[in-house]
């Protein structure tokens, strides 16, 4: 296996950018940034004022893959390919988030924020979560073969 556009200073930046957004969403709005949360907000309200920010931190985390690309600084990074089919990409979605209502929170909430609180249910659910994603790849491309 090779590793393609390996790029530590840029993946140094982005984290530090998540994890100055999580410090200030928490400082700011006394929120964890867990996207299923604050997705499931934009859906399923708890308060009606409490939906415009939910909207514009969504619509920060999909346009800022496409103002980074568009100012150049995805070089290389033309085109991803999945190596399934599309309902094999709905399946895994739609698995994700019936695992993130399970676990009640995702990989950002957990993972970052969670952890970053020393949460013990942070802990389990991201050792869950990284243990599966561990065993899937190891089962689909080692003992399936699939994007060898």
């Amino acid at each position: 296996m090779s590793i393609v556009n390996f790029t530590p200073v840029p993946a140094l930046i982005g984290g530090a950018l998540i994890g100055l957004s999580a410090a200030f969403l928490l400082l700011a709005r006394g929120r964890i940034a867990g996207i299923s949360g604050i997705a499931g907000g934009i859906v399923y309200p708890a308060y009606p004022n409490d939906i415009n920010w939910r909207i514009l931190f969504v619509l920060g985390l999909v346009l800022g893959g496409f103002i980074y690309q568009w100012l150049g600084l995805g070089a290389g990074v033309e085109q991803i390919q999945a190596l399934v089919d599309k309902p094999m990409l709905i399946l895994g979605g739609l698995l994700v988030g019936i695992g993130t209502q399970i676990g009640t929170g995702c990989t950002s909430g957990h993972g970052i924020c969670g952890l970053a609180r020393r949460s013990p249910r942070s802990l389990v659910a991201t050792l869950s979560f990284m243990g599966s994603a561990i065993l899937t790849l190891f089962i689909v491309r080692h003992l399936l073969g699939v994007g060898q």
